[in-house]
This record gives structure tokens, C-alpha cells and sequence, in this order.
């Protein structure tokens, strides 16, 4: 499945969003007008429904709590609402509508209490089903019911487990290489859900032997391409303590001499393989944080054309999300204007903007993603930078 359309209401800087998703999308936008906090509205979703020590209040209580979530501009209005559609397809009919309200209880120690949660499930004509309505009859009765959402109770969400099973399968990941390469001396504290890549290695080694091997041969045959004198790839474990490594040969005047670990790695060559790892790994969304950070442009231009591949091949469509600021990454002409939106800040809020009927008309005459759209998403006094 993949989420076909997202609503936001009061969620950090977005006081209002609408916007339909593709199998694969691309957020543009200025630095702070929202992109992280797009993403963080899907793993808010992830969070709740994680089976081990997920739920509302957690997922609300790491934020730093309700105050933090709702946007500076919810005024009259202090609800917060996450709403999203799943489809088999971006171009098949809906399968699912998911709503969740929430806010603060507004007496007493300000618990944060839901205002409303709906599942609604369609028929093959697009018929409407409820399967849930909250706050029912029992949620009147033990008011202290309305603390826990039914998605994240197994004992409550059975007839619509599936999207709980989704939602709990979202991945994030914005690879920070010096937690990969330093992963030892910061064992100590590692944040949940591991969202950039200091468990990397600790995920590798938990997928089956014969997976793991077919993957690193394909990530090692593209590795060969772009990192120059590499021509093995290898995963091994400690002798001593059993920690996971990736190891590579670098070709060498003395034979079996070059064996590098991770820690040795460049920062591009960490992030490239986790990259592509990802892409390879799991089926539900996967959402990526400037994929493009400590690589060549020559392999940013490839990334695209990378992940079409990927979807194309996989046995189920993963749906990809990726934020950039790269016009390497948006000048591959094979990118569907759908799939880009771009973030622009206001002063009522963050709204989300596809490609205008005169954007259309120019891309169809020729020109790239990044020559219509990038220019957009540029900063509006950018041209007053200065520090004098």
C-alpha cells in the first residue's frame, strides 16, 4: 500500500495541507519551511502504532509535548489533525481513510485527550464503510479512554490491523556517517527507531544470510562504479565481541593489504551504501533526507533513475519520499511533475504547491524539474545574504 493523500491541520508550521502523494515524491522548499515536519507527521503515525512501546502519549511526550506540536497559528482552533488515505496504487481508488484528532484536555493536568479518531474503509465504487467513530459511548463513560488511540491496542484494532501494521513499518533515514563511524565510543545512548543510521550495522546483521549477501553483491557492483580502487564488499563480525562491520578491498600494490572498515569509510561512500540498502530493504514507505549530502554530482544525477529501478523490480511498489535541495537530483527529465511538491512559507503557514498549468507547459516544451521548480524554492531575500 502506499499513503495517496495526506491532510494536516495545526501540525507545527502547516496550519492547513492537502496534498495527494505518488509512489515517489520529491519536497522542495526553502531551509525551515516545513520539510522535516512533513515527514515527522508520518512518523508521528509510525510512532503511535509500533507495537513495542509505541502510543500516543509516547509519540507526543518525545516531541516535547503538545505545545510543540501545535502551530503557532491554530489561534481559535487548538486541534491538531492527521488524516491519510492508503491506496493499492497512486492510481487506483482508496482503500482506507485514517483521521486523527487530538489536543490538550484543558482542565486538570492538561492530558493530551483525542478529539476524534475514524477509520473508514472504501468499497470498489468508493463507497464509505465506518469501522470506527471516536468518541463513542464507551469513551463518554471512561473519559480516560480517549488518552489511547484504538490504532495502537491490538485488542482493539483488529478490523483494521492492517493500517496498524503499515503505519508501524514506516522507515526514516538520514544517515549522519560520523554515529555510523564513532558507533562504539556512543553505544551508550542511542536514540529510538535509530532515524540516523547508528544501528545501521546492528540491521544488516539481522537480515538472513543469503538476503544480506544478494543485496551487498548489487550495492558492491554499483559501489565499483563510483568508489574509486574498490573492488570488494564484504560483511564479517568481530572475533572478539561479535559486533557487525562492513569491510571493503581496496585494490593495492600489496595483495589482500587494503581491507577497510566502516570506520575508515568516506562519509559519501557511508551514506551511498545505506542509501541503497534502504531502497532494497522492506516494503512500506521509506522516507530519505537529502539523499544527496557527501556525493559526487555525477552520482546525485543517478539517484532517480536508481529508485525507479528499485520500485520497478521489487515485488511490492515501495512508496519513497525524499526531500532535497539538489538540482542534480531534479534536472532527470523522466521525473513526473506530480511527484514534486513544493513547501512555501507564509504568513498564515506552510502550504504545499504542485506545478502550475504555465510550469506544465514549460516542462512539456523541454525544460527540467529543477530549471521550473528549484528557482521557486529559493529564499525570497536571498539576494540580501550577507554578513556585512
Amino acid at each position: 500500500m502506499i499513503i495517496s493523500r495526506l491532510q494536516l491541520k495545526n501540525w507545527k508550521n502547516f496550519r492547513k495541507v492537502d496534498v495527494n502523494l505518488r509512489d515517489r515524491v520529491y519536497l522542495i522548499g526553502p531551509n525551515a519551511s516545513g520539510k522535516s515536519n512533513f515527514f515527522d507527521a508520518l512518523r508521528f503515525l509510525r510512532d503511535i502504532a509500533k507495537t513495542e512501546g509505541g502510543g500516543l502519549q509516547k509519540a507526543v511526550k518525545e516531541r516535547g509535548g503538545i505545545k510543540k506540536l501545535r502551530s503557532l497559528l491554530a489561534r481559535k482552533d487548538p486541534e491538531i489533525s492527521i488524516s491519510v488515505e492508503l491506496s493499492e496504487s497512486a492510481d487506483t481508488n482508496p482503500k482506507w481513510r485514517y483521521c486523527l484528532s487530538f489536543r490538550s484536555e484543558g482542565i486538570g493536568a492538561q492530558r493530551v485527550v483525542i478529539s476524534k479518531e475514524s477509520v473508514e474503509k472504501f468499497d470498489d465504487y468508493g463507497n464509505l464503510t465506518s469501522i470506527l467513530f471516536r468518541p463513542d459511548s464507551s469513551d463518554r463513560h471512561d473519559r480516560d479512554q480517549l488518552t489511547q488511540t484504538r490504532l495502537e491496542q491490538i485488542s482493539a484494532n483488529k478490523e483494521f490491523r492492517e493500517i496498524s501494521d503499515f503505519f508501524g513499518n514506516f522507515t526514516y533515514l538520514h544517515l549522519v556517517p560520523q554515529l555510523l563511524k564513532y558507533a562504539d565510543q556512543l553505544a551508550s545512548y542511542r536514540l529510538e527507531n535509530d532515524p540516523f543510521g547508528q544501528a545501521f550495522l546492528e540491521r544488516v546483521a539481522r537480515t538472513t544470510q543469503k538476503t544480506r549477501d544478494s543485496r551487498l553483491r548489487k550495492i558492491e557492483s554499483a559501489l565499483k562504479t563510483c568508489v574509486p580502487n574498490m573492488s570488494q564488499l564484504r560483511f564479517v563480525k568481530d572475533d572478539i565481541n561479535g559486533t557487525p562491520h562492513l569491510e571493503a578491498l581496496y585494490e593495492h600494490w600489496r595483495p589482500d593489504a587494503g581491507w577497510q572498515r566502516e570506520d575508515q569509510f568516506s562519509d559519501g561512500t557511508l551514506r551511498l551504501l545505506a542509501l541503497m540498502w534502504s531502497l532494497l530493504d522492506g516494503d512500506s514507505l521509506l522516507m530519505l533526507e537529502e539523499p544527496e549530502l557527501s556525493l559526487n554530482v555525477e552520482i546525485v544525477r543517478r539517484i532517480h533513475p536508481l529508485i525507479v529501478q528499485i520500485q520497478r523490480q521489487a515485488k511490492y511498489r515501495r512508496q519513497i519520499l525524499i526531500t532535497t535541495h539538489s538540482q542534480a537530483l531534479l534536472e532527470n527529465k523522466s521525473i513526473d511533475p506530480n511527484e514534486v511538491i513544493r513547501l512555501e512559507p507564509t504568513a498564515d503557514g506552510t502550504i504545499a504547491l504542485r506545478v502550475n498549468e504555465e510550469d506544465q507547459k514549460m516542462i512539456n516544451s523541454g525544460y527540467s524539474i529543477a530549471e521550473i521548480m528549484l528557482p521557486k524554492a529559493k529564499p525570497k531575500n536571498i539576494n540580501q545574504f550577507t554578513l556585512f
